[in-house]
C-alpha cells in the first residue's frame, strides 16, 4: 500500500572498529568494578539504579553482565 510504513525488530549486524571495541571492553570491565567496589569508590545507589533500567536489574546482575560482555567482546577481537 502506498504510503505505508512497517516498523519492526531487527537482527542487523553492527559493527565496532577494533580501537572502539577495545574501549567498549575497558569501559565495561570498568563499570563492572564500580558497581562491585565497597565504600566511596563505586557508583552510589542512585546512579546504579539509573544504568539498572530505573532498579529492574540489581547492582549485581549489571556487573556480571557487563564484566561477561566485555569478556565476549575481548574474546572477538
Amino acid at each position: 500500500m502506498p504510503g505505508s510504513m512497517a516498523i519492526s525488530h531487527t537482527d542487523a549486524l553492527v559493527m565496532l572498529s577494533h580501537t572502539d571495541a577495545e574501549r567498549m571492553v575497558t569501559l565495561l570491565r570498568e563499570l563492572s568494578g564500580l558497581l562491585e567496589q565497597p565504600g566511596g569508590a563505586r557508583l552510589s545507589d542512585p546512579q546504579a539504579e539509573a544504568l539498572g533500567d530505573a532498579g529492574r536489574v540489581g547492582r549485581d546482575e549489571l556487573a556480571e553482565w557487563s564484566r561477561k560482555l566485555a569478556d565476549y567482546l575481548k574474546d572477538h577481537l
